[in-house]
């Protein structure tokens, strides 16, 4: 699943308009630092972000030294280096901005000290019990965790005790998706499809379940592009429906991907698009 995690490269946002933005990028008023921050995601150049996004990385990193315990921090660092782990090639360079992502997010589950602090580490009895205390106001932390968590599997997915926390994993994400459905434009549905699908049938995957995710998180928000591209990608190829996963790529090369908040995406969209139509005789 390596186009799973492109995630809209949100986490710049996240990042330019965390409460006091004035104060973390000087020189700038927060209106400036707003405007920064809409400029990229609404941004038609993808090379030009996928440049920029390592200075994001020293910086986020340079305002954890004097803030370590900011929660607001921890989950913009945990998702710019998760988004940007989808951009790079190398697989050590994947692994440690994984490793990066997740290590962020079980630190910002702790800022709070609620009950996902040290979630990943127990029993999945226990596991399954703290997740029945978790509430609507822990959907942003839970999400970016259960988000970096799957980012970590898929950078481990030759390693099997990597993939036997893909349980816990699932379990997290669909505790998001009863208490907002709708975050982050579906995500939580994109993501369940995309655990759903990550094996056959088979080999215990339920693609169909997938599907069901998929066609949620476009109901919930048919400008997103990319989960039409996921959708394709993971479960038309998995389950060899040739004429769905061209019918999908089709209307994501024929959307307009302007759309406030979301071009850029859109457009990474677009060009993965391509690509797998441009496969597609070879691989059906």
């Amino acid at each position: 699943m390596e186009y799973f995690r492109v995630r809209l490269l949100a986490a710049l946002l996240a990042l330019l308009t965390l409460g006091g933005c004035s104060s973390l990028v000087s020189g700038l008023t927060s209106q400036m630092a707003n405007d920064l921050a809409d400029s990229i995601l609404n941004s038609e150049d993808i090379d030009t972000v996928r440049e920029g996004i390592p200075a994001y990385l020293l910086l986020i990193d340079s305002f954890l030294r004097s803030s370590p315990d900011s929660e607001e921090l921890l989950l913009a660092a945990s998702n710019l280096n998760g988004s940007f782990a989808v951009l790079v090639d190398d697989e050590a360079r994947i692994k440690l901005l994984a490793d990066k992502s997740i290590r962020y997010a079980e630190q910002a589950a702790c800022a709070g000290r609620g009950r996902l602090c040290g979630l990943r580490a127990q029993d999945f009895k226990r596991f399954e019990q703290e997740l029945e205390g978790i509430e609507a106001g822990d959907v942003g932390v839970a999400y970016a965790l259960a988000v970096a968590w799957v980012g970590w599997i898929q950078a481990n997915s030759a390693d099997w005790a990597a993939i036997a926390e893909l349980g816990k994993a699932k379990l997290l994400m669909q505790q998001v998706i009863e208490l907002d459905e709708t975050y982050e434009n579906g995500g939580p549905h994109l993501y369940m499809g995309g655990m759903e699908t990550i094996l056959p049938a088979s080999l215990g995957g339920r693609p169909e379940k997938g599907r069901e995710h998929f066609e949620r998180a476009i109901e919930i928000n048919d400008d997103y592009l990319m989960t039409k591209v996921i959708f394709a990608e993971q479960y038309a190829r998995l389950v060899f429906d040739q004429a769905l996963h061209d019918q999908l790529l089709r209307q994501v090369l024929d959307a307009d991907p302007v759309v406030e908040g979301m071009t850029l995406t859109n457009r990474i969209a677009q060009e993965r698009a391509a690509q797998l139509l441009e496969t597609s005789s070879e691989y059906f």
